[in-house]
C-alpha cells in the first residue's frame, strides 16, 4: 500500500548537518565542569542580575518593546552609536539568520572559512543559497582565499573575528583589505563575537569599517564577556539601508523584557567587564603555557578558549582525551564538525577548572 503524502520541506533542508550544542552533564558524575560552550566563569553582572529581579515582579504580563529601545541607546552609549544603526536580537545566531533570509536566495553563493562558526553554513542553506568553504592558512582566515572565492554570484561574506573554535583572529588592515576587493553589492558580515576579549593593538572589532560602508555589517552578543547566554542578547550595527531591509524580517517581539533590561544594565557595568578580562588574560596565557608543556600544540588564540591538539597515537587522541576529562567531571568540545578530529577546545573556567584539566591530561598523557 502507498504511503500517505506528508508535507515536504524546500529542498536542501534535509541535507543541513544540525548544530549540535556543547555537552553539558556526565552520567554518573556528580560534579562537572562545563568548559564546553564558551561561557565566561565569573557570572553575568551583579547588576544585570538586579535589573531581572526587578522586572519579574510586575512586568512579565506586558509585551516587551518591539524595538528594545532601552538596550539600543545602551549600546549605542557604550560604543558612541547612531542607536538608528543598532538591531537586537535573540542571540546574534539570529541576525545570521535574518541576513541569510534578506539577502540569500536559490543560485546565490555565501562564503565562509573553513573552521568558521558553523552557523553559517546552516543559515546559508537554509535560505536555500550555496555554501562555499575557503581554505585558511595556519588556522587562520587568508584575505586572499576569500577573495579568489568570489564570483558573481557572492552574495555575503561571514568572516568570524575572532573565529571559533580556533581563536586566530585577522588585523583590522586585512580586514579592510578584504572590504575594499568586495564588490558593493556583497555584504560583508564581522562577526565580533568574541571582540571584547582581544588584547591586540591591530584589532578592530568592526565598528569604524561599519561606520564608512554600505555593505559591511558587525554582530555582537551577550553570551560571552557579559554572562547573558541563558537570555540569549545580540545585536547588530549595520548602515541604514540594512537595518531597514532586516527590520522588515524580523520578527516584532524578537527580544525579550528580561533580555533588554539585563542587557542595558550589563552592558554599562565596565568594572564587571574589566574583571572578566582580567580573569581570562590570566588564564588563557597559562593555560596556553601548561598545556604545551604537556607537549600538546595549542593554536595562538585571542578568545576565551583554547583548541588543543592531540598526538597522532590513537591511545593519547583526542576522542581518548574527552573520555577521560569526562569520566572526572571536565567537559570540553569535540570539534570534528569543524575539521578537527583530533583536538578539543577548552573554554576558559575557573581557577579550579583551569588547574584540574591541566591535571587530568598530565595523568591522561602519562598513562
Amino acid at each position: 500500500m502507498a504511503a500517505f503524502p506528508q508535507p515536504q520541506p524546500n529542498p536542501g533542508v534535509m541535507e543541513i548537518a544540525a548544530y549540535v550544542p556543547g555537552r553539558e552533564h556526565v552520567d554518573g558524575v556528580a560534579k562537572v565542569w562545563k568548559l564546553s560552550s564558551n561561557e565566561t566563569p565569573l557570572g553575568p553582572s551583579p547588576k544585570a542580575v538586579e535589573a531581572v529581579q526587578a522586572l519579574i515582579a510586575d512586568r512579565l504580563a506586558i509585551y516587551p518593546d518591539g524595538q528594545a529601545t532601552v538596550l539600543k541607546q545602551a549600546i549605542a552609549t557604550a560604543y558612541g552609536l547612531n542607536p538608528a544603526n543598532i538591531i537586537c536580537s535573540n542571540g546574534s545566531d539570529e541576525l545570521l539568520g535574518l541576513i541569510a533570509q534578506t539577502y540569500l536566495g536559490a543560485g546565490d553563493e555565501a562564503i565562509f572559512t573553513e573552521h568558521g562558526f558553523l552557523v553559517y553554513k546552516i543559515q546559508i542553506m537554509a535560505a536555500g543559497a550555496t555554501p562555499v568553504a575557503v581554505k585558511e592558512t595556519n588556522e587562520t582566515a587568508n584575505v586572499d582565499a576569500i577573495l579568489a572565492a568570489v564570483t558573481p554570484r557572492t552574495k555575503i561574506v561571514f568572516l568570524a573575528n575572532p573565529n571559533n573554535p580556533t581563536g586566530t583572529y585577522v588585523p583590522v588592515s586585512e580586514v579592510r583589505r578584504l572590504a575594499a576587493g568586495l564588490r558593493p553589492d556583497t555584504l560583508l558580515v564581522l562577526d565580533a563575537a568574541y571582540a571584547e576579549y582581544v588584547r591586540r593593538n591591530d584589532y578592530e572589532a568592526g565598528v569604524e569599517l561599519v561606520s564608512s560602508s554600505q555593505n559591511v555589517v558587525m554582530t555582537r552578543t551577550f553570551s560571552k564577556i557579559h554572562g547573558l547566554a541563558a537570555l540569549r542578547i545580540g545585536w547588530m550595527y549595520a548602515p541604514l539601508a540594512v537595518c531597514d531591509a532586516v527590520n522588515r524580517v524580523r520578527g516584532p517581539f524578537n527580544v525579550n523584557a528580561l533580555a533588554i533590561a539585563a542587557g542595558a544594565a550589563a552592558i554599562a557595568d565596565t568594572t564587571h567587564q574589566q574583571k572578566a578580562i582580567a580573569h581570562n588574560d590570566h588564564w588563557l596565557e597559562a593555560m596556553t603555557r601548561e598545556l604545551t608543556a604537556l607537549g600538546l600544540r595549542v593554536t595562538p588564540s585571542v578568545g576565551n578558549f583554547v583548541l588543543v591538539h592531540f598526538p597522532a597515537d590513537p591511545e593519547k587522541s583526542a576522542e581518548k582525551a574527552d573520555a577521560f576529562l569526562c569520566a572526572r567531571g571536565y567537559v570540553l568540545r569535540r570539534v570534528t564538525g569543524y575539521g578537527f578530529p583530533n583536538a578539543l577546545r577548552l573554554t576558559i573556567g575557573p581557577a579550579e577548572a583551569n588547574e584540574g584539566v591541566v591535571s587530568a591530561l598530565k595523568d591522561f598523557l602519562n598513562g
